[in-house]
């Protein structure tokens, strides 16, 4: 099994003066990424070809995509036809079998897997329907566990080599090794996962709103300047300022869900009045609707059906909902001015609905600077999201550097 070293490791400054090894290897460190990043995003190169666009002599790139195959990060394919004099070359992709990204995700409704291929194609995917909300967290993690085994071992069938995975989870994680200390639609307050974890590899651990986001940046759906908003029981935010996740000093930035927008409305479970939460999480726009929370179906496919079948109570909760993110989005772009918001997760699937009256709000309080409202869209992602993005945030650590597979 290989393990990755993610960005989030922290490193330590070494006041000594490298030598030439350490700059050498260093170098090879950084040519080997840069010739895996040009063969992952050109089709059809030749280590020639590879050698013409990177600058590096032909010797030193057929030493590195030598260690690229090696390590099943490389594959080659047929003969290029190059159009030169000489021998033609083979060409050069990213190997569809070997080390893969693996997703895996807590909601609080759900349990899931997903399995990433190097060029991002999903080729394992698991979900299953499972009320967690106040549940054991060691239950939990069990339950995540067996599905995670099942999702390993269909990913190892098929030739992949599922590396560490990444937990996506509906709370804020903390110092230590995958601590999640703030869960409140779990119910989950300081939970260490590293411990609770049955077996080895645990997985490390991230916000779902965040990876929800990273998950529009790498898949190509979202400029480069967003504000990702996604729902289920609960509401959260991600801000991408030029491609990098923005976290806030503390690692809390994102609480949309507790942003008042009826300052004399009822109290909220944070102890504030009027937060968003109260009217347009699933279970509020639910209740609006005047629909009982469904034990055996998704709240979300419940209030899609209802929707589309034109029940004027599930319609008209849902305006509302929108009305109330409206209110919301339009004072976090008046203080961010993103080039885009993007709805995920709920939100995604409820688009048809919510967009309209989402852009009504914008268009009347959005005044002082023009905004084209027409750049707040629904993810084509759905609610796919936090779990791809999971599993993406590997591969493209291995993109980044590929000498930390080990």
């Amino acid at each position: 099994m290989y393990a990755v070293r993610h960005s989030g490791t922290a490193h330590f400054a070494d006041t000594s003066t490298p030598g030439p090894a350490a700059s050498q290897l260093g170098m090879r460190r950084h040519n080997l990424a840069l010739v895996l990043r040009i063969v992952a995003t050109h089709t059809d190169l030749s280590r020639a070809d590879v050698a013409a666009r990177t600058g590096l002599t032909r010797a030193a790139v057929s030493s590195l995509v030598d260690e690229l195959i090696a390590a099943e990060l490389v594959r080659e394919g047929p003969t290029a036809s190059s159009g030169r004099a000489g021998r033609p070359g083979r060409t050069l992709t990213l190997n569809d079998s070997g080390p893969a990204g693996f997703g895996l995700e807590i909601g609080v409704g759900h349990l899931g897997a997903c399995v990433v291929d190097l060029r991002g194609e999903v080729r394992v995917w698991r979900r299953v329907e499972r009320a967690n909300a106040h549940r054991d967290p060691a239950d939990v993690l069990a339950a995540l566990a067996d599905l995670a085994t099942e999702a390993r071992t269909e990913a190892e069938s098929s030739g992949l080599r599922p590396l560490s995975p990444m937990l996506s989870a509906p709370g804020l994680s903390g110092p230590g090794p995958a601590m999640l200390t703030h869960a409140p639609n779990l119910g989950w307050h300081d939970v260490p996962i590293a411990t609770l974890w049955p077996g080895p590899d645990t997985p490390q651990l991230e916000n779902e709103a965040n990876l929800g986001a990273l998950a529009e940046l790498w898949t190509a759906h979202a400029p480069a300047n967003f504000l990702h908003v996604s729902a289920e029981a609960g509401i959260g935010a991600a801000l991408v300022i030029d491609g990098r996740l923005y976290s806030g000093s503390r690692g809390f930035a994102g609480e949309l869900g507790h942003m008042p927008v009826h300052p004399d409305g009822p109290h909220c479970t944070c102890g504030s009045r009027g937060c968003l939460e109260l009217y347009a999480n699933q279970e509020a726009v639910l209740h609006a609707a005047g629909l009982p929370e469904p034990t055996a179906t998704d709240p979300v496919t419940v209030l899609t059906e209802h929707a589309r079948a034109g029940h004027p109570g599930a319609l008209d909760a849902i305006e509302r909902a929108g009305d109330a993110l409206g209110i919301a989005l339009a004072g976090a772009i008046g203080l961010f001015d993103p080039a885009a918001v993007i709805l995920g997760g709920a939100y995604a699937e409820l688009g048809a609905w919510l967009l309209p009256r989402i852009r009504r709000q914008l268009e009347t309080r959005l005044t002082v600077r023009p905004f084209d409202v027409q750049t707040v869209t629904a993810s084509p992602l759905g609610r796919r999201g936090p779990i791809l993005g999971a599993a993406l945030h590997t591969i493209r650590e291995i993109l980044r550097n590929p000498a930390a597979l080990g």
